[in-house]
């Protein structure tokens, strides 16, 4: 895995861990921040050729 794949994963994976964490204390501002993120990450994921459908939240 190349650098770019394991620091876009990771930046899903924060991002999913952050929307959970704001839908959870009810900031749904914080959640909406968090999903657009998240829909951004998966674009440049799918643009790139980089698999995260088992990762969706």
């Amino acid at each position: 895995m190349d650098a770019f794949t394991a620091g876009l994963l990771q930046r899903i994976r924060a991002a999913e861990s952050d929307l959970t964490r704001a839908r959870e204390t009810g900031d749904d501002f914080l959640a909406e921040v968090e999903q657009s993120e998240l829909d951004d990450l998966h674009r440049l994921a799918a643009e790139h050729g980089v698999e995260v459908g088992a990762m969706r939240v």
